[in-house]
């Protein structure tokens, strides 16, 4: 498995943010974390991101344990956060350069990589501008392709679909299509369950830090589907 979670619990305070949740995903598929705001979703990507330390629980990543080296889990994964990430006075290419330097990655083995993801991102116009006026969606889709620079094992997107446009869901729908033939595993996290559906082919749906449901991502599409997607969260 590319990721095995077993009984994650994480607290802020007195507040259990993510109460028992067990995930698992394989090399090579996609899995939906699906539920309202607050339903624990961005708290479980980070922890599995080794970006916060679990209260308890078992979190294995590409082989890693996440309370043991969340430095090996970091260098494992490719992470897009919901909000944030960004330096505004930065241009993309200066973020992909931070990367590359930050990943350790060899001068010379991903600047055509990363030409080719904003190209496919629609992002090469503006490979020079500072992201200060950067709109949501333009945003967004760099924050996937700074993810995605490296080729990780374990891509881990948080909400990578909010506020962009149809051509900016395609290249990301592509990426995760991309990804998956090549063996990564990818974890995202949406609220949008049409794009959930095309995007994944497993659903776990969270409410209130729990889960109430694991099951295709293809059931929860169409009306019918829809229609049990609001009963789960209800």
């Amino acid at each position: 498995m590319a990721v095995q979670v077993s009984g994650l619990v994480v607290r802020f305070g007195a507040v259990t943010a993510v109460d028992g949740v067990d995930l698992s995903v394989g090399r090579g598929q996609a899995v939906a974390l699906a539920g309202r705001n607050g339903a624990g979703k961005s708290t479980t990507l980070r922890v599995l991101a080794g970006a916060l330390p679990p209260a308890s629980g078992s979190v294995v990543v590409a082989g890693h344990d996440v309370a043991r080296d969340p430095l090996a889990v970091k260098r494992a994964t490719g992470y897009c956060p919901d909000v944030g990430g960004l330096i505004p006075r930065a241009t993309p290419w200066e973020h992909l350069q931070l990367s590359a330097r930050l990943r350790g990655l060899a001068p010379g083995s991903w600047e055509q990589r990363a030409r080719d993801l904003l190209e496919r991102f629609d992002l090469a116009d503006a490979t020079d501008r500072v992201t200060t006026g950067f709109s949501h969606g333009m945003g967004r889709r760099l924050s996937v392709v700074l993810a995605a620079l490296h080729e990780p094992a374990v891509l881990l997107l948080d909400e990578p679909f909010d506020g962009v446009d149809p051509l900016g869901v395609d290249a990301t729908l592509g990426l995760i299509a991309d990804l998956r033939a090549q063996g990564g595993a990818v974890v995202v996290s949406t609220h949008l369950i049409d794009l959930a559906v095309r995007a994944c082919d497993e659903a776990v749906v969270l409410r209130a830090g729990r889960v109430v449901a694991r099951t295709a991502a293809s059931d929860l599409g169409g009306q019918a589907g829809a229609e049990h997607y609001r009963s789960l969260l209800a």
